[in-house]
Order: C-alpha cells, then sequence, then structure tokens
C-alpha cells in the first residue's frame, strides 16, 4: 500500500468535484474548491475520521468494499478505480465481472433525477447507489447504499422493507424477486457470494425457500408497483428499469402519471425527505431530526 500516492490522489479527486456534481448544496462559508473531507466521508458511507486518516497517510488497508464506495463518491472512472485499487494494494474488479463500481455518467443521471425516485443495483439486488427521492421512499434506515445492503435481503428478511409493499401486492412481489434472482446465478453459477446469498435467503425465508423451489425464471423488466409509505400513503408508480451494457447493474426510475394523487404524494415525499416524524421521545438514538436532511447517498 502506497500511503503516500493514495493521499494525494484522493486529495486531488476530492478538488476537483464541486456539490452540485454529487448532488449536494454548496452552503455558506465555503472558502476552497471542492468537496470536505466530511462530505465523501458521509458519500462513501465511512466515518470522517476514517477518511481523514487516509488523507493523513496514515490510514489502515481498506476493504475492497470501502475502495469501491471511494470510488462511487469521488466519480472515478474505471482507469482512475483501477488506479485507487493499486495504490492501496488491492487487485481491481476484473473485466466483465459484476463490481460495485458504478459509472460516474450514470451516477450524473441519477443526481439530475430530482422530481423522480431512482437507485442503481446490480442484478444481485445490492443497493449501489441511489437519489434522495428514493431516500425518502425507502425510509429511514433502509437508504444507505452500501456493503450488506441487498434489496433482496431486506424483503424477505426485514419486515420494514416488506411493510412498504401493500400486502396484497406482496406475494407477486416475492415471486418476481425470486425469479430475477434465480436467473441471475443461471448467468453466474459460480459466483461464490451469489451462492451465498441463495442459501442465507432459503435458510432465512420459508416463503423464499418454497418459490425458489418453485424454479420460475424473469428478469425483471419494466411495471407498475405501489408503495405503501408511512406518511403520504399509498403511491402507484411506473416502473422503468435500465440495464448496463454488461447487464450486471440497473438503474431503476419509478415515476407518476401525470396530475394523478401519486404525483401530488410523491412531491409531498420529496419535502418530507426522509424526516423522522414520530414525536422526539419515540425516536432511537441517532434518528434524522425533522428539517434535517441527509447528504446524497
Amino acid at each position: 500500500m502506497d500511503r503516500i500516492e493514495l493521499a494525494d490522489f484522493l486529495r486531488r479527486c476530492r478538488a476537483r468535484l464541486a456539490p452540485a456534481d454529487v448532488g449536494l448544496t454548496a452552503g455558506p462559508r465555503r472558502r476552497t474548491p471542492g468537496l470536505r473531507r466530511e462530505e465523501v466521508a458521509q458519500l462513501a458511507g465511512m466515518s470522517t475520521d476514517y477518511y481523514v486518516r487516509l488523507e493523513q497517510r496514515r490510514g489502515p488497508h481498506p476493504s475492497t468494499q470501502l475502495l469501491a464506495s471511494l470510488a462511487r463518491a469521488l466519480r472515478l472512472t474505471d482507469d482512475e478505480r483501477d488506479h485507487l485499487f493499486h495504490l492501496a494494494g488491492q487487485e481491481p474488479p476484473r473485466p466483465h465481472t459484476p463490481t460495485a463500481h458504478v459509472r460516474p455518467g450514470l451516477l450524473t443521471v441519477l443526481d439530475r433525477l430530482v422530481d423522480a425516485p431512482a437507485q442503481v443495483i446490480s442484478d444481485s439486488g445490492d443497493l449501489l447507489a441511489r437519489n434522495a427521492l428514493a431516500a425518502a421512499l425507502a425510509g429511514d434506515g433502509l437508504t444507505r447504499p452500501g456493503p450488506g445492503h441487498n434489496l433482496f435481503r431486506q424483503f424477505f428478511t426485514d419486515p420494514r422493507a416488506a411493510a412498504l409493499v401493500p400486502a396484497e401486492d406482496r406475494p407477486e412481489v416475492a415471486r418476481a424477486h425470486v425469479a430475477d434472482l434465480r436467473a441471475t446465478l443461471a448467468r453466474r453459477p459460480d459466483d461464490e457470494r451469489l451462492v451465498a446469498l441463495v442459501r442465507e435467503l432459503r435458510a432465512a425465508s420459508a416463503t423464499f425457500a418454497e418459490l425458489w423451489e418453485a424454479h420460475h425464471v424473469a428478469v425483471r423488466r419494466r411495471a407498475t408497483k405501489r408503495f405503501l409509505h408511512p406518511v403520504v400513503g399509498l403511491l402507484e408508480l411506473h416502473c422503468e428499469i435500465l440495464l448496463s451494457p454488461e447487464h450486471d447493474q440497473r438503474l431503476i426510475l419509478h415515476t407518476a402519471r401525470p396530475g394523478s394523487p401519486s404525483q401530488e404524494r410523491l412531491r409531498l415525499l420529496g419535502v418530507i425527505g426522509v424526516q423522522d416524524l414520530r414525536p422526539e421521545s419515540d425516536r432511537p438514538e441517532g434518528a434524522i431530526t425533522p428539517g434535517v436532511r441527509p447528504p446524497h447517498a
């Protein structure tokens, strides 16, 4: 690991980005160009102290997952991402294999979609990036991309994720999730992480295990989906799915029919954001305070 070169590379990549490039507002008293260290840390889903130590040439060896998060936060190209991995003493992802790195152009599209929930996921369900409105739709606790945040795992093992779907729609959503995951495993039967995810879900969820045995196979396409938000209520949204050239990443965009009640509720959701509207005494420690929006993930 070359700590000196790694620190210099991180500083230069941070300095070339404006807050608007990553969906943040500049705010007052910004004397120097580029992002602040704490902003990069928040975008990468890591502690500010850890990131500061990397820039100060005294950080530990970052993991591959952390390097992938930094590459996304700093909007690195594929070549720059590989350089980051090499400086950290890690082998970069091989070409044509699934990767957590989202291309800067795709992230730019995501940042521009301010009035529609949008997110980038892998074909195995890992949440790679999402805009502020998608975070608001999912709610506090289900918002930040990063290691372990898998949408299939959340749906089948986290009651909060299942509760976002109306009860009468859950059987069809569950079937679609499992059929999609089966199609992915058929393309990559030797993917150890994917095999482990299927094994985990078969053990954790009787519903998943039963649907897996049914052997339905179908790649997710466009659809109409319904979400049951605890504050704004029921939203009926059109879901459009755009595939990457390698088909291992998907940009998922949700839009409401113009003039519909769902469009008005989506606008309200954009105002509310991911505020926790429960009384302060009922909020868990560390919950988001009303009126304060988290940084773009």
